[in-house]
């Protein structure tokens, strides 16, 4: 009998009971809610007189719909009357059956993908649970997690459980290490791109090789959480010395016996040598460089140094007619370089890109510059205490005084869910995870690509290959034009 993958492990240790050859009921050790996906589950539960069977194994935020104006924490309010009363019937919820919530004002308030891991509550092994698709986040700590619908929310709620539709198992190797310049957003862009929208399409996919030992646990998290804009039904990255480092500083808890316990029971959570995969992909990382996606789907994209391309070539009817639909509606003609490409907008932050090590990374770019005229830049840390570091650090001066507009956390112009909005023909560098037809903000042009490369766009004007830049301090009139 061949071995077990790590995701056939962490659907074996949570299986409450075997219900065909495709299902299995599936505990959930966390269930986290949001103010758009939960008011339906709550009504459920109360029209059938249920209560939440394990209130302390669930939390809630809001995040998707709060305004992110640059005002004090507790003087936060969000004025539209339906964005307001998703938060409210979301705190009266939370407050009846006794759940966590990280409400408007709380000062550790933040996008749910960014709080969670930040505040301990994602550890190796789990799985985990959430009415949004990139829940696939927390595979970067060797968590099971995926997004729901609003009737699993309330079978959650009501059994703190699941029945499940196992995937299959699809495995990338990265070998090498990425080149300067090139981060994991990039990785995970042109591993979209690679293997197709629908590459892993009923899969749970599994990252290793030395280029990801070499990534952080938070651009782990990067990766994992873009993985489901392949089709991916979970994201995966086995726990390694990263992994312990990065959980134990957030969970106190773990210290003498009980974290020994559980280091050795994570140091259990790999694939056996003689594991089956389904589909396998190998990368080469120095063969990558900077991504940008052109149209408006992830997985079209390109190098930096790439051109749009030409519908005309595509090899059938439909995929010509899907090409030249997306290239309508960015405006730009085939065979335009992406390079040079004016930008309206930037915005950096988002579940996908809002940690302090993406903050770090566009300080690193910004350092001694200033956002080019005409461009509207926006950061928006992922959570209050993104926000507070980043400030003690003195990140937030350095954007503020380089004219990036400095914002309070939340979703944000990840899609127009609330104020901030792109306005119809405004073309956006964006560090988020979809590039979908008004995404950001009806007719709003959303470009993709990481945080250095946003930045650079910013102090350019232009979407540029980060890597062209001068050495941080020279002046601004040395970028390239």
């Amino acid at each position: 009998m061949p071995g077990m993958t790590l995701y056939d492990k962490l659907v074996a240790t949570h299986t409450v009971a075997r219900l065909d050859a495709e299902h299995v009921l599936l505990y959930v050790d966390l269930h986290i809610m949001n103010e758009y996906t939960s008011p339906q589950a709550f009504s459920g539960l109360a029209a059938r007189g249920r209560r939440t069977l394990r209130p302390g194994q669930q939390m809630a935020v809001v995040d998707h719909v709060i305004p992110t104006h640059p005002v004090p924490a507790a003087l936060r309010t969000i004025q539209d009357e339906a964005s307001a009363l998703q938060a409210a019937n979301l705190k009266r919820n939370c407050r009846e059956h006794g759940v966590a919530l990280f409400d408007t004002t709380d000062p550790l308030q933040g996008i749910e993908h960014v709080i969670a891991p930040e505040h301990g509550m994602i550890r190796p092994g789990m799985v985990v649970l959430c009415g949004d698709s990139h829940t696939t986040t927390y595979g970067a700590l060797g968590a099971l997690g995926f997004g729901i619908g609003t009737s699993e929310v309330e079978h959650i709620l009501a059994t703190q459980a699941l029945v499940y539709r196992v995937a299959r198992n699809l495995r990338i190797r990265v070998d090498g290490r990425l080149g300067a310049g090139v981060t994991a957003k990039d990785l995970v862009i042109h591993v979209v791109h690679r293997i197709g929208a629908q590459g892993a399409r009923g899969h749970a996919v599994e990252y290793c090789g030395a280029a990801i030992d070499a990534l952080s646990a938070e651009a782990r998290m990067t990766l994992c959480n873009m993985t489901v804009e392949a089709g991916a039904r979970a994201a995966l990255v086995a726990p390694d010395a990263t992994t312990v480092d990065y959980v134990c500083a957030h969970a106190p808890d773990l210290r003498g016996e009980a974290g020994d316990q559980a280091r050795a029971y994570w140091a259990t959570l790999v694939s056996d040598a003689d594991a089956r995969f389904d589909i396998e992909h190998r990368l080469d990382a120095a063969s990558i460089a900077p991504y940008v996606t052109w149209g408006t789907s992830p997985d079209q994209a390109m190098p930096v140094d790439g051109c749009v391309p030409d519908p005309s070539a595509a090899h059938d009817a439909l995929a010509r007619l899907a090409l030249q639909k997306a290239v309508d509606y960015i405006g730009l003609a085939p065979g335009t370089p992406i390079a040079g490409v004016p930008v309206d907008r930037v915005f950096i932050g988002s579940c996908t890109n809002g940690r302090i090590e993406d903050l770090r990374a566009v300080a690193e770019v910004v350092r001694g510059r200033k956002v080019a005229p005409g461009v509207r830049a926006m950061v928006v840390p992922g959570s209050g205490a993104v926000r507070r570091q980043a400030e003690q650090e003195g990140i937030a001066a350095l954007l503020a005084e380089a004219g990036f507009e400095w914002r309070q956390p939340g979703c944000s112009m990840c899609l127009a869910m609330n104020d901030d909005v792109l306005r119809p023909g405004e073309r956006c560098a964006s560090t988020t995870n979809r590039n979908f037809e008004g995404r950001q903000g009806r007719g709003g042009r959303t470009h993709l690509m990481s945080p250095a490369m946003a930045a650079a766009a910013a102090l350019t004007g232009r979407i540029v290959d980060v890597r062209t830049l001068p050495a941080s301090g020279q002046a601004t009139r040395s970028l390239p034009s």
